[in-house]
C-alpha cells in the first residue's frame, strides 16, 4: 500500500511537470505565430527599435516574456533591410493596439508593462520549484531509504538470497548512497534555486544511505542474531556519530538523523546482562560530539535535543534501574553533561559586556531541568540516600551553581538548582513532605516522611545556604552595573534559597515556642543581607541606585528580622517589634534613597496585618486579661499604630527631600496604616470591654455598635482635620471612607438590624441617658457636627449624605424616645399604639420638621430644608390617612388644627422671608 502511495506521489508531480512544460510549448508557438503576422502586416520594427524594447522586457518580465521577446527580435532583424528598401516612413512606436494578435505576455513585453503578467508568472515559477527542487528531492530521498528495506523485505519473500547476502547488498545500498551523495557534492554542485536550501541532494542521500545501514545492523542483530548486542551496539553507535559529524557538510537536519538513531540505539540493543557504564559512556560520547558540532555550526536545537536525549535515559535509568541505581553512574553523567554544557557548548563568545546583551542561553534549560531533578532523586528517593546519603544530591546542586557562576549565560541552572533546593528542604516539614517514588516516576507531595528528614539534613542545608549566599551575592555584584535582571535573579535565590531552608529546619528541629539559636542565625542573616545590598549597591552605575539586586538583598534582610522575630518572642512581642520594625527603614532612608525601603517599612504593616488576623487577642485568648483598656490589646494595636504614623512622618520627610525613595506611595501607605490600627485599637478595646474580656466571641449589641459608629465618625473627623494641616490622598480618600462606613453602619445597623423597635432589647431605666441617647442622639450630634465641619473640605454629596443622616438619627431618637415614654424600657412594635401616642407622633413630627426648617434657613443649608418639607409631608399623610380614621373626638380635632396652624406659619414665614429677600435686592449697591 505503501509502494502505491509513493508511486501515485511521482505520477502526479511528473504530471505537474509535464502539462508546465506543454504550456511553455505552446506560448512559444503562439508568440512565433503572432510575430509571423507582424511581419508579413508590414509593420516597421528597425532593428534599432528592437533592442531597446527587447532590454525593456528582460529587465521587466520574467524568463518565459523574456525569451520570447528574444525570439521575436531574432526573427524580425533579417526583415530590416528588406524594410530598409522600400519608402522610408515615418518610425512608429509598437503599441498593443498595432498587434492585437499577441498574447498579454507578449504586449506586456513590447510595451514595458507587465506588473500583473509578472505577478502571474512569479507564482507559477513559485510551485514549480516547489514540485521540482523541494518535493521532488525529498520524496525521491524518502524512496530510496525505503527501497532499500523493500528490497531486503522482497528478497526474504522470495527466497533469492539468503540472509548474509541481503544484508550486505543492503549495506552496499547505504554505502553506495552515502558514497553518491559525497561525490556530487565534490563535484562542486551547488542548490541551483535561492531558497530551496533544505532540499539539498547530497545531504538527502547521506541521509537515506545512513538510514539503510542502521536497519541493515538492527536486522542483522536483532532478526537473524548475525551479530552480538555489544557489536550491534558499537556498530549503531559509530554509524549515529559518523552521521552527526558528516553534517558538519551537510547541514543539520542530517544531524538530527545521526542523533535520534545514537539515542535509539541504546533501546533498540537487549542485553542479558545490561551495563550502565557502558550506556551511559556511548551517552557521554554522543553528546560531546553532537555539543562539538553543534558548536561549530551553532545549531541550538541540535545541541538542545542532545541534553534531552541524555538527560530522558538518566531519568529512566533512575526509574527503572533493577535493584538499586548506581550512584557513581549518575554523578558521572550529571558530571559530563554540566561539563559538556560548560567547555563545549558555552564557550567565550565575548566579555561580560557581550554576556549581558545575550541574556541567558535557552538550550541550557534543558541540562538544567534534568541534572536537578536528578539531584532530587538522589536527595529524597530513599533507596539512593541508604546507598549514598543525601550528600551527592547536594554536590549536584552545588555544581549547577557553580556551572552557572562559570558560564553567566548558564542563569537557568541557577533557577533549577533554587527550585530543587526549595523542593528539597520544604519536604522534611512534617506532615507535608515532599515524596519521591523513582521507581514508579512520581516526584510530589505526598504526605510521607522521607530520607531527607535525617541529622545530614541539617549540615547540608547550611552547607547550601552558605553556596548561595556567597555565590548570589557575589554574582549580583558582579553584574550589578552591566546586567540588572541576571544580577537582580542571583540575589534573589541567594536571599530565598538560605531563608526557606533556615525556615525549614526550624520547623523541623527547632522549637517552635522560642529558640534563641535559630533567632541568633536569622539575626546573623539580617546582618549579612543587609551588607551585602550595600556591597550590590556600591558597584552599581551610578552607585548606590538601589536596583533591582539590592531591593531583594534589603527585602530579604527584612524577611530575616520577621522570622527572628517570630523565633525568639512570644506573640505578643512579635506583633508589637513587628510594628516597631516599620520604622527601621524609614530611617534609613536618611542615608539611602533606596526606593525598596519605604516598601519594607509597608511590608511591616502588612505583616502585623496578618499576625492580627490570625489572632486578634494578640496573645490568645486563655492569656487576655479582662481588665479594661490596660491590657495585650492596647499596645498590641496602640503600639504598631504609633510606629506606622512615625514611619509616615518620616517617609514624608525624605520623600520631600529625596523624590526617588518611593515615589511618596509608601508614605501614603503607612498613612493609612496607621490610620487603620488607631481605629482597630480603640474598636477592640471597646469590643473588649462590652464582653468582659472576650473579642472573638458573642453577638454585637446596639450599644457596642453605637460606639464602633462614633468611633467611625471621630475618625472621619480626625482624618479631616490632619489632612488640612499635612494635605494626602490618602487622608482625604481616608476620611471620606470612615464617613461613608458610618452610615453604613447607621442604615444597616441603628435602623433595621438591631433597632429596639424589632428586636425588643431593652433601652435602660434612666430617664435620658439610656440607650436611646447613645445609640441615636449621641450619633446624630456628631454626624451633624462631621457635616457641618467638612462643608467647605470635602464634596457637598459628603457634608449632605452626613446631614441627612444626622436629621434622621434626630426623627429616629425623638420618635422613639416617645414611644418610651408610653411602653417604657421594652418598646417593641408588637405591643401596639394608643391614641394619645399616635397623636403625639403627629405633633412631634410637625415641631421636628419647623426646627429643621429653621435650622436649614440659618445654616442657609438646602438639605436640611428638604428634609424638613419630606417629614412635614409624612406628618400631614398621617393626620388624612391615619388619624383620620384611628383618632377620635378632640385628638383628632387637636390633629387638624395643629397641623393647620404649623402649615400656615410655614407659609408665613416663607412669605415675609422672600418679600425681605426681593427688599434687600431692589436696594441700590
Amino acid at each position: 500500500m505503501f509502494e502505491s502511495l509513493i508511486g501515485a506521489v511521482v505520477v502526479v508531480v511528473l504530471f505537474v511537470l509535464v502539462l508546465r512544460q506543454q504550456g511553455r510549448i505552446g506560448l512559444i508557438e503562439r508568440e512565433l505565430g503572432a510575430l509571423r503576422s507582424l511581419v508579413l502586416s508590414g509593420v516597421n520594427v528597425a532593428a534599432p527599435a528592437a533592442k531597446p524594447v527587447e532590454q525593456a522586457a528582460n529587465d521587466s518580465v520574467p524568463a518565459d516574456a523574456a525569451q520570447a521577446t528574444a525570439a521575436i527580435a531574432d526573427i524580425a532583424s533579417p526583415t530590416a533591410a528588406e524594410a530598409a528598401q522600400a519608402p522610408a516612413a515615418a518610425p512608429e512606436a509598437v503599441t498593443s493596439e498595432a498587434v492585437p494578435e499577441l498574447s498579454a505576455a507578449a504586449k506586456a513585453a513590447l510595451t514595458g508593462s507587465a506588473p500583473a503578467a509578472a505577478a502571474k508568472a512569479a507564482r507559477q515559477s513559485e510551485v514549480e520549484t516547489a514540485l521540482g527542487t523541494r518535493w521532488a528531492v525529498w520524496v525521491g530521498g524518502i524512496a530510496l531509504a525505503l527501497g532499500g528495506l523493500f528490497l531486503i523485505r522482497y528478497t526474504i519473500e522470495a527466497g533469492i538470497f539468503g540472509p548474509e547476502v541481503r544484508l550486505a547488498l543492503a549495506a552496499l545500498l547505504g554505502l553506495v548512497l552515502i558514497g553518491g551523495g559525497e561525490f556530487i557534492r565534490r563535484t562542486g554542485f551547488k542548490v541551483p534555486v535561492e531558497g530551496v536550501a533544505g532540499a539539498y541532494i547530497p545531504a538527502i542521500l547521506t541521509a537515506a544511505g545512513a538510514f539503510i545501514l542502521f536497519g541493515t545492523v538492527y536486522a542483522a542483530h536483532a532478526v537473524y542474531g548475525f551479530v552480538g548486542p555489544a557489536f550491534a551496539f558499537t556498530v549503531l553507535g559509530a554509524i549515529g556519530v559518523a552521521t552527526i559529524v558528516a553534517a558538519l557538510v551537510h547541514g543539520q537536519a542530517l544531524a538530527g538523523i545521526g542523533l535520534v538513531g545514537s539515542m535509539a540505539t541504546p533501546a533498540l540493543v537487549s542485553s542479558q546482562a545490561p551495563n550502565p557504564w557502558a550506556l551511559f559512556i556511548y551517552l557521554a560520547i554522543v553528546l560531546a560530539a553532537s555539543a562539538v558540532i553543534a558548536r561549530m555550526r551553532d545549531w541550538k536545537f541540535l545541541v538542545a535535543a542532545a541534553f534531552f536525549g541524555t538527560g530522558a535515559w538518566t531519568i529512566a535509568y533512575m526509574m527503572n534501574a533493577p535493584g538499586a541505581a548506581d550512584l557513581a553512574v549518575i554523578l558521572f553523567i550529571d558530571a559530563v553533561t554540566l561539563a559538556v554544557l560548560a567547555f563545549v557548548w558555552l564557550v567565550s563568545r565575548g566579555g561580560e559586556a557581550e554576556t549581558a546583551k545575550n541574556g541567558f542561553d535557552w538550550p541550557s534549560v534543558v541540562p538544567g531541568v534534568f541534572v536537578a531533578f536528578s539531584a532530587l532523586g538522589l536527595s529524597v528517593d530513599t533507596t539512593l540516600v541508604a546507598a549514598g546519603g543525601a550528600l551527592p544530591g547536594a554536590f549536584v546542586l552545588v555544581a549547577l551553581v557553580a556551572t552557572a557562576l562559570y558560564r553567566p549565560r548558564a542563569l537557568p541552572l541557577l533557577h533549577a538548582a533554587g527550585v530543587v533546593s526549595v523542593m528539597i528542604y520544604l519536604g522534611i516539614i512534617p506532615p507535608a513532605t515532599i515524596g519521591s517514588d523513582i521507581s514508579q516516576g512520581n516526584i510530589g507531595f505526598d504526605g510521607m516522611p522521607v530520607a531527607a528528614g535525617n541529622p545530614l539534613t541539617l549540615r547540608l542545608g547550611i552547607g547550601l545556604g552558605l553556596v548561595f549566599i556567597g555565590a548570589g551575592f557575589w554574582a549580583a555584584r558582579r553584574f550589578a552595573a552591566t546586567a540588572q535582571v541576571r544580577a537582580a535573579c542571583w540575589a534573589a535565590w541567594g536571599v530565598a534559597a538560605p531563608l526557606v531552608i533556615l525556615l525549614t529546619l526550624w520547623l523541623a528541629y527547632g522549637n517552635l515556642d522560642r529558640d534563641l539559636a535559630y533567632a541568633a542565625v536569622a539575626a546573623l542573616l539580617v546582618v549579612v543581607f543587609a551588607a551585602g545590598g550595600e556591597w550590590i549597591a556600591r558597584a552599581e552605575q551610578p552607585p548606590l541606585k538601589g536596583d533591582i539586586a539590592v531591593s531583594f538583598a534589603l527585602g530579604g534582610s527584612a524577611l530575616a528580622g520577621l522570622l527572628m522575630l517570630h523565633m525568639a518572642f512570644g506573640s505578643g512581642w512579635t506583633t508589637i517589634l513587628a510594628g516597631v520594625a516599620a520604622i527601621v527603614p524609614a530611617l534609613a532612608t536618611r542615608w539611602r534613597s533606596y526606593p525598596v525601603l519605604g516598601w519594607i517599612s509597608v511590608g511591616a504593616v502588612v505583616a502585623v496585618l496578618g499576625r492580627v488576623a490570625f489572632d486578634p487577642t494578640i496573645v490568645g485568648a486563655e492569656f487576655l486579661t479582662t481588665t479594661p483598656v490596660f491590657n495585650w490589646l492596647l499596645p498590641g494595636y496602640g503600639v504598631p499604630a504609633l510606629a506606622f504614623g512615625f514611619a509616615a512622618w518620616q517617609l514624608a520627610r525624605t520623600t520631600r527631600a529625596l523624590p526617588i525613595t518611593g515615589n511618596g506611595r509608601p508614605r501614603l501607605a503607612m498613612e493609612a496604616g496607621a490610620a487603620l490600627f488607631a481605629l482597630l485599637t480603640v474598636a477592640m478595646l471597646v469590643r473588649h470591654a462590652m464582653h468582659g474580656g472576650v473579642i472573638d466571641t458573642g453577638t454585637v449589641t446596639l450599644a457596642e455598635q453605637a460606639i464602633y459608629t462614633l468611633i467611625a465618625i471621630g475618625a472621619g473627623a480626625i482624618l479631616v482635620a490632619i489632612d488640612m494641616r499635612s494635605p494626602s490622598s490618602v487622608l482625604r480618600y481616608g476620611s471620606m471612607a470612615a464617613g461613608v462606613v458610618s452610615v453604613a453602619f447607621i442604615a444597616f445597623q441603628h435602623f433595621l438590624a438591631l433597632n429596639p423597635l424589632f428586636t425588643d432589647e431593652s433601652t435602660g431605666q434612666i430617664p435620658v441617658f439610656n440607650l436611646l441617647f447613645l445609640a441615636y442622639l449621641l450619633p446624630a450630634i456628631a454626624a451633624g457636627g462631621l457635616a457641618l465641619y467638612a462643608r467647605d473640605k470635602r464634596p457637598p454629596w459628603y457634608a449632605q449624605m452626613l446631614a441627612v443622616v444626622a436629621a434622621l438619627l434626630v426623627f429616629a431618637y425623638a420618635t422613639l424616645s416617645v414611644r418610651r415614654v408610653f411602653k417604657g424600657e421594652f418598646i417593641g412594635l408588637w405591643s401596639g399604639l394608643g391614641q394619645l401616642e399616635t397623636y403625639t407622633y403627629s405633633a412631634l413630627w410637625l415641631v421636628i420638621g419647623v426646627v429643621l426648617l429653621t435650622a436649614g434657613v440659618w445654616l442657609k443649608s438646602q438639605v436640611l430644608r428638604i428634609a424638613s418639607a419630606a417629614l412635614i409631608a409624612i406628618a400631614v399623610v398621617k393626620v388624612f390617612l391615619f388619624d383620620m380614621s384611628e383618632l377620635e373626638g378632640v385628638l383628632r380635632a387637636l390633629s387638624f388644627i395643629g397641623l393647620g396652624a404649623v402649615l400656615i406659619g410655614i407659609g408665613l414665614f416663607y412669605q415675609r422671608l422672600l418679600t425681605r429677600a426681593a427688599r434687600e435686592g431692589s436696594t441700590p449697591s
